[in-house]
């Protein structure tokens, strides 16, 4: 069985022309276009009155007004060569034909030369579609060498060559008229396939800009989708900070504020201290509450901003677990005993993920405070950085069941798990098999992200 190789010279040709390419070159006439129209023509003209004060045009029988017009119509081409590139280059072709028959000395001038290139570059390098352009500018091609082998076949090209060339040694090699048919023939395919080739190349750099641009604006695009993801994510961020915040404190002062009323409704002795205490720690916790809350809002006031808060309101750091101690002897001073435990070199642990960590606990002893009957709470922290997979655990248990007619709103719940899927840890939440509550997050620590 034979293969054939389909990616012999016609394979090559269509992936350089690029004729399976649907992009469209977009071509407009602009004030540009007008100016070289303008200034060839001028070129054009010039030179062609040059030509004729020498002489050269004596030969011709064509009055003045039809070169001009040749002139001029030529160079008008020029104009529309990116808004209709290929019925340009045809136009170019016939032109080329028309005045090479009737007018050699004008379709010979340089300028007249410069025009039909321009012409047939342009058809290469702005046609819409790629396969009416191998079309076009090949008949062209074909067609102009068609012409030039009628001259010389047919016409009186071949008597000529002669006759400029009586007089001429010649090549021992290679015979005048010979070299002179080898020569023409040269300098036209060179002149028709750079027309094209250059064309084509200037065409797919066109089409690597435009490639660029897209991926520069899908590049924009998507980093405009990832600016506001981020913004999202800081809110949602700032959103559960702000509960964390708001629920602990405000269950503290609602339980601190239900002891001081039933002091002072029983009226014994010494509960009037008992009930200034109560207040006084309400006022503690709302203190504290609002310092927090300021200090979360003025994140989005001052994002840059890394001062320390005092109760003037600005901000100052996120709580770490060198405030856990206190966020503890809060929850003790509400009427809640908390025994903590830390287990393993739990000062090690980076920032953010403490961060984390006091948050959960937060979370988890407002939680008992609201919607428990317990009087007992474990808090316990390990750390384990000699297994294969290192983890920091909170745990955080109670001894309670669950109070009647105080069912939140499952916000709380719900910032724990995304803290722990930000950190792609582990989550336990739920009812103990013997008695009370529990809420466990295990973060693996190689995997630590920024918060």
């Amino acid at each position: 069985m034979t293969v054939h190789d389909t990616s012999g010279s016609p394979g090559r040709l269509a992936t350089f022309f690029a004729t399976d390419d649907d992009w469209e070159r977009e071509g407009s006439i602009t004030l540009g276009d007008w100016l070289v129209g303008a200034i060839v023509l001028v070129a054009s003209l010039a030179t062609l009155e040059l030509i004729r004060g020498v002489g050269t045009l004596d030969s011709s029988d064509a009055p003045t007004w039809v070169e001009w017009l040749a002139v001029v119509s030529g160079a008008a081409l020029l104009v529309f060569r990116r808004r209709f590139p290929l019925t340009v280059a045809l136009l170019a072709g016939a032109h080329m034909f028309v005045a090479g028959v009737w007018l050699p000395m004008v379709m010979g001038l340089l300028p007249m030369q410069i025009i039909y290139f321009v012409a047939f570059f342009a058809g290469a390098a702005w046609a819409r579609r790629r396969r009416d352009m191998v079309v076009v500018m090949g008949l062209i091609t074909l067609f102009m060498f068609a012409w030039i082998a009628w001259q010389y076949a047919v016409g009186s090209g071949l008597d000529e060559i002669r006759e400029s060339t009586a007089d001429t040694e010649g090549s021992s090699l290679i015979g005048p008229v010979s070299a002179y048919v080898l020569l023409t023939t040269v300098v036209n395919l060179l002149y028709f396939a750079g027309a094209i080739v250059g064309g084509q190349v200037a065409w797919r750099g066109a089409r690597q800009k435009a490639e660029l641009a897209e991926q520069a604006a899908t590049i924009a695009a998507q980093s405009g989708q990832l600016q506001r993801r981020a913004v999202i994510d800081e809110r949602l961020r700032i959103a559960r900070e702000l509960h964390d915040v708001v629920a602990h404190h405000v269950a503290v002062v609602g339980v601190q504020a239900a002891a001081g009323r039933k002091l002072l409704e029983r009226g014994r002795p010494g509960d009037i201290e008992g009930a200034a205490e109560a207040l006084g720690n309400v006022e503690a916790s709302a203190r504290e509450g609002v310092t927090q809350m300021r200090s979360l809002l003025g994140t989005l006031r001052d994002p840059a901003g890394d001062a320390e808060a005092g109760a003037e309101g600005v901000r100052r750091p996120e709580p770490r677990l060198e405030d856990l101690p206190a966020l503890l002897d809060g929850a003790r001073e509400s009427g809640l005993w908390v025994d903590y435990q830390a287990v393993g070199p739990v000062e090690d642990l980076p920032v953010p993920l403490a961060h984390s960590v006091y948050r959960i606990v937060q979370e988890a002893l407002a939680n008992v405070r609201r919607h428990s009957t317990a009087d007992r709470a474990q808090v316990v922290l390990r750390v384990d950085r000699a297994t294969a997979a290192p983890y920091a655990e909170v745990e955080i248990t109670d001894n309670g069941r669950p109070r009647h007619g105080t069912s939140g709103s499952g916000l709380g719940l719900l910032g724990v798990r995304e803290r722990a899927a930000i950190r792609k840890a582990e989550v336990d939440i739920g009812p103990r098999a013997v008695q009370g509550f529990r809420v466990r997050v295990r973060f693996p620590i190689e995997t630590e992200v920024p918060a």
